[in-house]
């Protein structure tokens, strides 16, 4: 696939489930129920231990049923071994040219973090394809409303502790997609698997309402 097919596959569902755990079984068992639970995009944080071998399970595992993605991605090392472990995107919460480089040397979307208009600028710049809004948990949905006003063009995804019932908001707001952390992966599997029943059920409204507007 082309780099602007997986951005859009990544993007298409409206969230991308985040897993981080202090755990390798940890970070597998999350990951395995929140794909269970009917999430086709999913990133693993590099800062879960042995984070680089939980994507190269997940990809091998979930085939073409999902994009897996690596999360806390810092530094150009970083991304190149993402890339080797097979995941399909890169994200971070810091805004690092090399990494944006290394990812579309290889052809894998990168998503940087910014939080300011002066680093949404920036990103823009360096070709990022989505943008990850991070830390999102202070502020409320308005404030993408501003960011948009001025940066129409810049495909913002609220990321970090944002609660799981705030999504359609951030997306009513203009968000692209959003990143909520572990709020989306709290509970056992029925839970987990009836919030994202409920939450995707929401999505899909707004996107009819969206159509019928």
């Amino acid at each position: 696939m082309y780099r602007w097919e997986i951005t859009r596959a990544v993007l298409a569902q409206r969230v991308i489930a985040t897993v981080r755990s202090d755990s390798y079984d940890g970070a597998a068992e999350a990951a395995g129920t929140l794909l269970s639970a009917g999430f086709t995009s999913l990133e693993i944080s590099l800062a879960t231990p042995f984070g680089l071998e939980a994507v190269a399970t997940l990809v091998r595992e979930a085939g073409d049923e999902a994009v897996i993605g690596a999360a806390t991605v810092l530094d150009a090392a970083s991304a190149r071994l993402a890339v080797e472990a097979g995941a399909r995107f890169l994200a971070s919460p810091v805004l690092d040219a090399e990494v944006i480089r290394t990812g579309h040397r290889y052809g894998v979307p990168v998503l940087p973090g910014v939080a300011t208009p002066a680093e949404i600028l920036r990103a823009l710049e360096l070709g990022a394809d989505a943008l990850k809004f991070f830390p999102a948990a202070g502020h409320r949905p308005a404030v993408l409303r501003e960011f948009r006003a001025e940066l129409p063009q810049a495909p913002l995804v609220p990321s970090g502790d944002l609660a799981v019932e705030a999504v359609p908001e951030w997306i009513a707001a203009g968000a692209v997609a959003c990143a909520p952390g572990p709020a989306l992966s709290e509970g056992d599997r029925d839970t987990v698997a009836k919030r994202a029943e409920e939450l995707l059920a929401r999505l899909g409204e707004g996107e009819e309402g969206e159509g019928e507007g």
